[in-house]
């Protein structure tokens, strides 16, 4: 596997996929940039060592060349970043984009447009009536597929070298993500976030110092069982937060009144519990909540304990109780591992549990500990109490870092490695 870092781009062309999918407000100006600014020392390397650079990304979940999606609304804060002109594409599968790519000059950038403007990208057909039959399903998906191998060909046909860098994509064996891998034997490699994400998750998973203790929240139990019970053949302690909380609370057979509560998930909720305590992991659970009566950024706001919360309330963050009792035990921690606020942090009234969380991690942080920070919510939530330079990293992945954890191999990681 090659080297970013002693590689010779002199005179090459480098298409890297990047993570751009960055959100947008209403009138299309990125509004956090965490993702862009990321892979910013990645394309420097590049452009400082002779190269060339095609970008390549896909931006939300679009349905087809929809102008809300288009990557031309962030060329300019890419610039910004970069300190150097972006030239853009407009589509990135054609005779333009071939074109501009075979006269790109050392120092120069130029971006693709939306990848997922073409099905090829994720390899899944579209427009399939609701009423499709499985051999028109089967025809469709074949047909696609079979286009999907030209699409890869010419996202190769473009570059004399590829760089993977989109670690939020990397579980996903999509053509800019892994197929495209195949076409560069002897030339492809990880950009410096992939390094990097790579680097800190293996560091804490391995080799973390201890104690050792990971802080997951999420609305429902189902989401999270796979990686609760990865993370307790490693941690020393558990803080279990969000609407998760409320079924463990049920299963125990408290009233958690109107809150998330999945009857289904039960007694694998009571078998979670067994197993911590046969294993000796500590687990925390905030014994109050603070609840509102709808799930709206103005509702009214009151604390109860969560055994006891009434029926027309629902929790919506941790109470007084939980915000000192998990400040206590994570500001002594060494290695700490943090996906998911503890409660509806986008609303201010419901945010300053979350905003607890983040205050004791970075106290620890502050003492020597290594904190790991993973998961959109989470990173966003570090973003918005302007700490993410007070933790020791932040995980591009939501995702791709779970299934990391858990011991999958990600497509987009095997197809640099093999």
């Amino acid at each position: 596997m090659k080297s970013i870092d002693s590689y010779d781009f002199s005179g090459k062309r480098a298409i890297i996929r990047v993570d751009f999918n960055v959100p947008l407000d209403s009138n299309f100006h990125v509004t956090d940039d965490t993702r862009i600014r990321a892979a910013v020392p990645t394309i420097k390397k590049v452009l400082a060592s002779g190269g060339s650079v095609i970008l390549m990304s896909h931006l939300g979940r679009p349905k087809g060349s929809e102008e809300k999606y288009s990557l031309s609304h962030i060329v300019s804060t890419v610039e910004g970043l970069l300190g150097t002109k972006v030239m853009f594409a407009g589509d990135s599968w054609g005779e333009k984009a071939a074109e501009m790519a075979r006269d790109l000059k050392p120092g120069q950038v130029m971006m693709l447009e939306n990848l997922r403007f073409h099905p090829e990208e994720e390899g899944k057909p579209r427009g399939l009536a609701d009423d499709a039959t499985d051999a028109e399903k089967s025809a469709a998906k074949s047909a696609v597929k079979e286009s999907q191998k030209k699409f890869v060909k010419h996202l190769a046909s473009l570059a004399d070298v590829y760089i993977n860098d989109a670690f939020g994509t990397a579980h996903r064996a999509h053509a800019s993500t892994a197929l495209i891998a195949d076409y560069f034997p002897n030339d492809k490699m990880f950009g410096y976030v992939m390094m990097g994400e790579l680097k800190a998750i293996d560091d804490v998973m391995g080799n973390p110092q201890r104690p050792f203790m990971a802080i997951l929240g999420g609305a429902k139990v189902s989401t999270k069982i796979v990686i609760i019970e990865k993370l307790m053949e490693k941690v020393d302690s558990l803080i279990l937060a969000g609407g998760m909380t409320y079924t463990f609370a049920a299963a125990q057979g408290q009233d958690v009144g109107g809150s998330m509560n999945e009857k289904e998930m039960h007694p694998l909720a009571l078998e979670i519990l067994e197993k911590a305590q046969k294993k000796g992991i500590k687990l925390y659970f905030s014994p109050d909540a603070l609840c509102g009566k709808e799930f709206s950024a103005d509702t009214e706001a009151k604390e109860f304990l969560v055994k006891e919360i009434p029926a027309e309330w629902e929790g919506m963050d941790i109470g007084t109780q939980g915000k000192k009792l998990f400040t206590e035990v994570i500001k002594d921690q060494k290695t700490i591992l943090w996906n998911g606020p503890v409660g509806v942090f986008e609303f201010d009234k419901f945010a300053s549990g979350t905003r607890a969380v983040a205050d004791a991690i970075v106290e620890a942080t502050s003492r020597g500990a290594f904190s790991l920070i993973g998961g959109g919510d989470s990173v966003a939530a570090i973003n918005k109490f302007s700490l993410a330079d007070k933790v020791s990293y932040n995980s591009t992945g939501g995702g791709a870092l779970l299934e990391y954890i858990e011991g999958k191999e990600l497509p987009g990681v095997a197809a640099i490695r093999k």
